[in-house]
């Protein structure tokens, strides 16, 4: 496992896993922006589109996608140095009151105009403000145990998780250490 900076004041990182070419975060933007892949989950996944968002046209689908995941973007990429990840980062658990150790959070556009976003962006917690992305996904159910590629991204969410803990990697400080022994 390996983390790709994602910002140059180090806030915001994600992971490359064994064997992929590219870190989570370029494989889901390129992945919600590939109208082929798009048309095959929402052809794949249309009851849920339906029963939930009450979408029955793919290409609608397709096209608010598009436009979600470019303002994701652009929120996610072109923040200031200055910037505050914690208003863009929620937990993952909407129920959750107080800050754990190495919190699972999500992202995701607020107050779109049409229907609530479905694009999510998970990460791990390092501190406040420094998030690792795992992964992100489609989410159209209401929790992600429903579905399997939302489980899956459950799943990843914790092994980065163990794979952090599993190397005494804890906080930023100890990131940083772990970063730079690597080399």
């Amino acid at each position: 496992m390996k983390f790709d900076r994602i910002t140059d004041n180090g806030n915001l990182w994600a992971v490359r896993y064994e064997n992929s070419l590219d870190n989570v975060l370029d494989t889901i933007l390129d992945q919600w922006n590939n109208v082929a892949w798009l048309r095959s989950f929402f052809k794949e996944n249309i009851k849920d589109l339906a029963d939930y968002f009450k979408i029955t046209d793919v290409n609608q689908a397709i096209y608010d996608t598009i436009e979600d995941s470019e303002k994701l973007q652009c929120l996610i990429l072109d923040i200031s140095p200055d910037a505050n990840l914690d208003e863009i980062f929620r937990p993952l658990d909407n129920s959750r009151m107080s800050e754990i150790l190495l919190g699972k959070e999500k992202a995701r556009l607020r107050n779109t105009p049409r229907h609530a976003s479905w694009l999510r962006i998970y990460a791990i917690k390092l501190d406040p403000g420094i998030y690792i992305i795992t992964g992100g996904a489609i989410k159209l159910t209401r929790t992600m145990q429903e579905r399997e590629h939302t489980l899956v991204e459950l799943a990843r969410m914790e092994k980065v998780r163990s794979f952090l803990i599993d190397h005494d990697i804890l906080d930023s400080d100890s990131f940083s250490d772990y970063l730079y022994e690597l080399g």
